[in-house]
């Protein structure tokens, strides 16, 4: 154990951060390397992802080194397309253990994700610790599989011994934007931000930087409705797939004053400080945002991924009467009178806020990296 002594004594640990394939994963990937560069500002970062997934230009743009495996999902639907799948992964293997021999890691860090499997069992192959960061209430299936080699598994739920070893389980949360501050200041500014009214109700509708084809159906047809109420406004996020379509909606003259069409939300802060009430899809990351800044929310689960592992995230806060639930399937005939009732109701909308707020877990990507320093000085 030498070199890892002579590694953490320099301040210059040499760690790999792998995973990634959607945001939910990429984003506290990059929070726990900011976090372990700024304990170690000598440390060495090197991220491996899938070559063609979002974190090939993502990581790059946080200042980071990556290297892409070609490593892909398996298709369920279709299982000859498999063979294909078999091949890259063995050669994401292969490349994997020629990636831990030339970096020699002092620990390797894995998110979840594609990726996270090839380069985190190398590692453990070679006897160098690793630690699995789980964003979800449930456990994808690449961590499940490397929790058995994982020397620390961090979680942001209760209750994960039924997927995990409870010896190696540390709740931290998730590592979230640390940028979002809620402020009187914030709320004024976003009034002016977003051309919005001061004595009106605010509901905010994110579908994820890419949008959600259920949400904006839903608003859609509550559009006739929502021009009617005139003592409530919409910030509607519709993602930059479906803008060019909402834009004509615009020019027919279909969207009323009181609801702003927006690509992207660039200025979350300001979003989240205006907001009465938050309609969301139900990602980990999103869902731990929620938490810190005590939001009343309506979360919509995508039924498109993994596990259905959002709606399961949705009912551990329904559980704690911390949200409240529209499934996707009922929500382009419901969701907006859900909102409109809720957004109304002070009491339940606080018992909401408050509820949530018990679930924070706060500087979790510190606490994921004072792990990793326990685990490195072994």
């Amino acid at each position: 154990m030498g070199g890892y002594e002579m590694n953490i004594n320099n301040k210059s640990p040499r760690v790999i951060v792998s995973g990634g394939g959607t945001g939910g994963h990429i984003f506290p990937a990059i929070s726990i390397a900011n976090a372990i560069r700024e304990r170690w500002p000598e440390s060495k970062i090197l991220f491996v992802g899938a070559e063609d997934r979002m974190e090939m230009e993502r990581v790059p743009a946080a200042g980071y080194n990556i290297v892409g495996l070609p490593v892909a999902g398996f298709n369920r639907k279709r299982p000859l397309k498999n063979i294909a799948v078999v091949m890259k992964l063995l050669r994401s293997m292969k490349k994997a253990r020629e990636i831990i021999r030339d970096f020699k890691p002092d620990i390797a860090v894995g998110v979840g994700g594609y990726a996270s499997g090839p380069i985190l069992r190398a590692a453990a192959a070679k006897g160098v610790p690793t630690l699995i960061q789980e964003q979800n209430s449930y456990a994808g299936v690449t961590n499940r599989m490397l929790a058995k080699q994982a020397s620390t598994i961090c979680v942001a739920y209760e209750g994960m011994e039924r997927f995990f070893p409870k010896e190696k389980i540390v709740l931290t949360g998730n590592p979230c934007r640390q940028d979002l501050v809620i402020s009187e200041e914030n709320k004024e500014k976003g009034h002016a931000f977003f051309g919005l009214d001061s004595q009106k109700k605010t509901i905010l509708m994110v579908g994820g930087s890419l949008g959600a084809r259920t949400l904006n159906e839903s608003i859609i047809k509550s559009l006739p409705l929502l021009a009617e109420k005139s003592d409530v406004q919409v910030i509607w996020q519709c993602g930059k797939y479906y803008y060019t379509e909402m834009l004509q909606l615009q020019a027919e003259g279909k969207i009323p004053e009181n609801v702003k069409l927006l690509d992207f939300v660039t200025r979350m802060e300001y979003a989240y400080s205006v907001a009465d009430l938050v309609i969301s899809r139900a990602g980990a990351g999103s869902i731990s945002e929620f938490s810190l800044l005590q939001k009343a929310v309506i979360l919509v689960p995508s039924p498109n991924v993994a596990e259905d592992h959002q709606t399961k995230n949705a009912q551990a806060l329904v559980e704690k009467d911390a949200a409240v639930m529209v499934s996707d399937k009922l929500a382009s005939d419901v969701l907006f009178d859900v909102a409109l009732a809720l957004v109304r109701n002070d009491e339940q909308r606080q018992q909401l806020s408050e509820n949530i707020g018990k679930l924070a877990q706060h500087d979790s990507a510190e606490r994921i990296v004072d792990e990793l320093e326990k685990l490195i000085s072994r």
